[in-house]
């Protein structure tokens, strides 16, 4: 159709008008819209359909009473097909799949809306939870904006109240910022091995990441008990473990003896995966500790009284050596308010002191929720309600260094978001977490998810083009390409493998001792799995390590980890073999030091020559013979010189402890028994050492 000019002007005032008379008419129909109430003499003519939603309506409120959204929602649904203008219904369905677990936070909105332009007045907190329900969507400026508009309509509201709303305007703001600056991360759903239409919560992985334990609200709960508070299954201990394509296998309910008949949860577990920490109770449950013994895992014990108090304590994570646990409590004496991180230090006895609290820097007047002390021995991980977050519960980060802890760090967007982010852990090379969320890509209520650390992004290709010259047929290219920037790891060595007897390969049960050699300090004790022989040790960066290990029966074996302040994470895997006390056996000594060129012991000895002085003690009858060995750089006969009067070195230490020197012989063999080649510097290393063999028993 052809319009002319005149026309056109006609034509385009009369499509404005119709514009501005239906705007006019959606208006005016806003302004005559309100709530229709649950009256009879509204429904006369239909009083059996009225009679049902309203029976239905109060059903739902029931529910709602006690905090039962799921079961609510299904009541007023029924009652909502009847009368869908009812404000009070709309508020209260809005409201219940706020809370819900069935991640419909999205539609919340909808009935929120509704029900304010029905009747804003429909309920006090409608304004509130409207900007809550927008806050849990990333609506930021919607949230402020009801946040606003709530705190001015509030006649006379408490402290409290106003520092409530201002922290929640606080945490849209926060968003916002942590919005514009992603974090560059994967997070991705664990699978059907692991979660399914139930909820799955409270990860915990061992620091190889081989096994996962995690709780679930399942039909095959032991007892198959519910709740009464709100009718889902009690909680029980599930595990996982990594199939060889590394996805995760079925998971399955551990059964007795962790799991009861009451709430079971996984609460922490130490790196080793040797020692789990339950969660008992409901309310004000209790820690409770188990070990896996025997290829099971042993009825779990109530932690002391220094830890468990009348109130609630419903974390644990212990420190990569044994000796220090960190864990959450609302006990009233201590707390800076509500659920704290406290910390405990284990006794002389080998029981947990008395806790102190983490301070201020770390703890907030808001909840601290969940924690997991990371096994390079200096960063933690935690849920605070407080700090610098973005709603909920958010993930930071703290480092303690200098003797303090760092100030908490936001681990950013997408890790945390608008909802709760709680029971986060990291493996060890801290390339990977896990957690639990409410995603809507998910299994059911409540989903475990991997979190994937990319790490800085991948420097960009320049292509640059010289075009300062005129008349240059082909400009003059050049391919530019930055520094690459490495993904950052945490700083520490994973050392894994098999106890096993040297002859028949069976698996052993072993003590592991763990030595700062410049401290001449023993940092932990740990066990080797008596079925399979298999043992997990974290050794944090900035140490020279003596790993020491021994069983019943059988020669000690030593190994050494010298692993400098920065190194880069590693895993190490190894079997160690150990030899039965017999005539010919021998033993290197790898935590026994001399200074290059001289036969004097060096003080991180100390420990290595301990261990040879009480296998002798142990066993009045053994007779050794020391032996020196160097590499071939040198004259032979200097060479010889000098391991003989290193191996007289040793044996006059073990003299000096009381060992008779009837039981002792030394010989240097100087580079005429090389273990390995000469021609590399590890090589040489390996020949340079010292050795002690069973002359007879």
């Amino acid at each position: 159709m052809i319009i002319f000019p005149k026309t056109k002007t006609l034509f385009l005032m009369k499509i404005h008008c119709l514009y501005f008379l239906i705007g006019l008419l959606l208006f005016c129909q806003t302004l005559n819209a309100q709530s229709v109430p649950f009256d009879k003499n509204l429904f006369k003519d239909k009083k059996e359909e009225f009679k049902a939603a309203k029976e239905a309506f109060e059903d739902g409120n029931e529910k709602y009473a006690k905090e039962q959204y799921d079961d609510a929602l299904d009541y007023y649904f029924e009652a909502y097909k009847f009368n869908p203008n009812n404000a009070e219904l709309n508020y209260r369905m809005g409201r219940s799949l706020m809370a819900s677990y069935k991640i419909e936070r999205k539609k919340s909105i909808t009935y929120l809306e509704k029900a304010y332009q029905l009747d804003p007045h429909c309920d006090k907190m409608l304004l509130s939870d409207l900007g809550v329900a927008y806050h849990l969507v990333a609506e930021w400026d919607k949230a402020i904006d009801c946040f606003h508009k709530y705190k001015s309509s509030m006649v006379k509201g408490s402290e409290s109240e106003i520092a409530f709303l201002n922290k929640q305007i606080e945490e849209c703001k926060n968003g916002k910022e942590f919005q514009k600056n992603p974090v560059r991360v994967f997070v991705d759903n664990l699978g059907s091995g692991v979660n399914t239409k139930a909820q799955e919560y409270a990860p915990f992985i061992t620091t190889d990441e081989s096994v996962i334990y995690f709780t679930a609200r399942r039909e095959d709960t032991h007892g198959k008990e519910t709740d009464e508070s709100d009718g889902v299954f009690r909680e029980d201990i599930y595990v996982s473990e990594r199939t060889s394509d590394m996805k995760w296998g079925p998971s399955r309910n551990l059964g007795e003896p962790i799991n009861s008949d009451n709430h079971d949860a996984t609460a922490g577990l130490a790196p080793d995966g040797k020692t789990m920490f339950v969660y008992r109770g409901s309310n004000n449950g209790d820690l409770f500790e188990s070990k896996f013994v025997d290829g099971v895992w042993t009825k779990p014990d109530n932690l002391n009284k220094n830890i468990n108090t009348a109130y609630w304590e419903n974390s644990a994570s212990i420190s990569y050596d044994g000796k220090t646990l960190y864990f959450i409590s609302n006990r009233p004496d201590m707390t800076l308010g509500g659920l704290d991180i406290f910390m405990s230090k284990l006794d002389a006895k080998g029981d947990w002191g008395k806790p102190v609290n983490l301070g201020p820097v770390i703890n907030t007047h808001y909840d601290e929720e969940t924690v997991f002390a990371h096994p390079d021995g200096k960063t933690l991980y935690f849920s605070s309600m407080g700090h610098k977050t973005m709603g909920g519960h958010d993930v930071f980060k703290s480092v303690f260094e200098n003797g303090k802890w760092s100030e908490p760090e936001n681990l950013g967007y997408p890790v945390n978001s608008p909802s709760n982010e709680i029971s986060f852990v990291i493996n060890a090379n801290g390339k990977r977490a896990y957690y639990a969320a409410s995603h809507s890509d998910g299994y059911g209520l409540r989903d475990i998810y991997v979190v994937t650390m990319l790490g800085p992004e991948k420097p960009m290709i320049l292509n640059t083009e010289d075009l300062l010259v005129a008349n240059v047929n082909k400009p003059v290219t050049a391919k530019v390409v930055e520094p690459t920037i490495p993904v950052s790891t945490n700083q520490l060595t994973l050392f894994k493998g098999r106890i096993l007897d040297s002859l028949t390969k069976k698996p052993l049960e072993a003590s592991i001792l763990m030595i700062n050699n410049e401290l001449n300090q023993e940092i932990g004790k740990f066990e080797s799995d008596k079925v399979s022989g298999k043992f997990l040790v974290t050794l944090p960066s900035g140490n020279n390590y003596n790993i020491t290990v021994k069983s019943d029966g059988y020669l000690f074996q030593s190994l050494n980890f010298d692993i400098p302040a920065g190194g880069d994470y590693q895993v190490v895997e190894k079997d160690v073999l150990m030899k039965k006390v017999s005539v010919g056996m021998v033993i290197v000594l790898n935590n026994i030091f001399f200074d290059h060129d001289k036969y004097s012991l060096r003080k991180e000895s100390e420990a290595e020559l301990e261990n040879l002085h009480k296998l002798l003690v142990e066993n009045p009858t053994l007779r050794i013979e020391i032996s020196g060995h160097t590499d071939n750089n040198g004259a032979a006969d200097y060479n010889q010189k000098l391991s003989e009067n290193r191996a007289h070195a040793v044996v006059t230490y073990l003299v000096s402890k009381g060992i008779p020197l009837s039981r002792l012989e030394f010989k240097g063999y100087g580079l005429t028994k090389p273990v390995a080649t000469n021609t590399t510097s590890e090589g040489r290393q390996l020949n340079r050492r010292t050795e002690f063999k069973v002359l007879s028993k």
